[in-house]
């Protein structure tokens, strides 16, 4: 394992109030180019160990570098490279924020895409690319802002811990859960962060943009199926056959209706839509508040039951040959305190030809969405844009936040994007022709300069 040893970063004594704008047309310039030359670094992650952030990784500290911050370079295997650097606040006594975003991009075809997926082509207002909404776009926005404090002479109300990691699209060994396990000093202080997959513009309506800030995270439960068998020739008959067993076993999960479970977060996503759509809020009967919420159940009825969704499976070597055995891959998906539920479930609906165990875990979060910090993320995307309304969001996946989540950090989803009508934002994350609007970015980072240099250890009232 290779690491780069450095120091604090050096950032001036000056500092000024929220209001004054740092975000100048060299930000403005910057948040563009360095998303697109971030794209050009073909950082896939297949899984398995195999993927290669070491040049992004080499590219975002000499970013920071250059403007005085001086950046670690963490490598967990060869290749495998993560970014982190301390910003050191106006007062040292307060909680540090954690700011994170991931290097690596899940695969793209080429030849199925209308911009070659890692050139970071900007054509007409728009940058094309993997990585482009999920999140390069971020890291991008991220460095603009804390480069245009170094040249403004700004410092943050409380330290901030920027962490650039490799391995998110995969089970993020190599990346926050090696910084976690191996240089938890670094994060020392960090109470509270943020990272991708909220404060994006959904259009529920003509008139009505929602940015949902994400304050939850279904847990994850990947899960290896086997079954076992008789092999045997394909032409006898056979009545303990492992393909049987297991067909049988994956159309009963996929059939299966999980029971509506409210978590605190959702529960407070769903009576702001209500309140936004103008209907009763009945959480006796979500499914029919749900129906009433237009596009907008769109972002709540992933998140209002556990899941399981079968994904793979392998068995047999030829077609006049039974194995005697076969597996099958399941993406299951709990929320916060469904987790006796979800085994006992899985217990069943595999039965007792079936035998499961879990291929990768990891845990559900919550955070509180009457907090100083969550105020402050509404505050600040209202400051831009204040025909807007900001509502909690629980997302249906995962982000490293799990992870950090095991120091203590409370996370946050917070990549704030102004987005056009039509514009799907969702659709895109590992999507085709994955892609973001320069405006979006000019927005985003905006609102993080605001949300960063504006949120401090007391009440929201210090950003306004």
């Amino acid at each position: 394992m290779a690491e780069q040893q450095t120091t604090r970063a050096a950032v001036p004594a000056s500092a000024a109030g929220p209001r004054t704008d740092v975000i100048d047309q060299q930000a403005l310039d910057e948040v563009v180019r360095f998303t697109s030359e971030l794209i050009r670094f073909d950082t896939t992650n297949r899984g398995g160990g195999e993927g290669n952030e070491r040049p992004a990784a080499e590219y975002v500290a000499e970013q920071l570098a250059d403007a005085g911050i001086t950046p670690r370079i963490l490598e967990s295997a060869p290749g495998r490279a993560n970014v982190v650097a301390r910003i050191p606040g106006i007062d040292p006594s307060a909680d540090a924020l954690l700011v994170h975003g991931h290097l690596d991009v899940v695969p793209a075809e080429a030849s199925d895409w209308t911009v070659h997926p890692f050139s970071g082509e900007v054509r007409d207002g728009v940058v094309w690319g993997r990585g482009a909404v999920d999140m390069k776009n971020m890291d991008a926005m991220v460095l603009a802002a804390v480069r245009a404090w170094a040249r403004t002479g700004q410092r943050p109300p409380r330290d901030i811990v920027l962490a650039f990691t490799a391995d998110e699209e995969d089970s993020a060994a190599y990346g926050s859960g090696y910084l976690v396990a191996e240089h938890a000093d670094l994060f020392e202080g960090c109470t509270e962060g943020i990272s991708e997959s909220g404060a994006f513009t959904f259009h529920a309506s003509d008139s009505m943009r929602i940015y949902p800030v994400a304050a939850g995270e279904r847990g994850t439960a990947w899960l290896r199926l086997t079954a076992k068998g008789t092999a045997g020739h394909g032409s006898k008959v056979n009545h303990d056959n492992a393909v049987t067993h297991l067909a049988a076993a994956i159309a009963r999960i996929g059939e299966h209706r999980w029971p509506v479970r409210i978590t605190d977060t959702v529960r407070a996503e769903l009576l702001a839509l209500a309140e936004l759509h103008g209907v009763a809020a009945d959480l006796d009967d979500v499914d029919g508040l749900l129906a009433k919420l237009g596009p907008s159940a769109t972002l709540v009825k992933s998140t209002v039951r556990n899941s399981a969704n079968p994904t793979m499976l392998d068995a047999g070597y030829k077609v006049n040959v039974i194995p005697g055995a076969a597996t099958a891959f399941v993406d299951g998906r709990i929320l916060p305190g469904g987790e006796e539920e979800f085994t006992t479930t899985m217990d069943a609906l595999t039965g007792e030809h079936v035998e499961w165990d879990y291929h990768h875990r990891e845990v559900p979060l919550q955070a509180p969405v009457d907090s100083p910090t969550y105020a402050a993320m509404r505050e600040a995307l209202e400051h831009f844009d204040p025909q807007g309304h900001v509502v909690p969001y629980c997302m249906s996946g995962g982000t490293d936040a799990k992870q950090f989540s095991r120091l203590g950090i409370t996370g946050y989803g917070f990549s704030p994007l102004k987005l056009p009508p039509g514009y799907d934002y969702l659709a895109l994350f590992h999507g085709v022709d994955e892609r973001v609007p320069v405006d979006a970015l000019h927005f985003g980072v905006r609102v993080l300069d605001r949300f960063m240099r504006g949120v401090a250890a007391g009440t929201a009232e210090e950003t306004r």
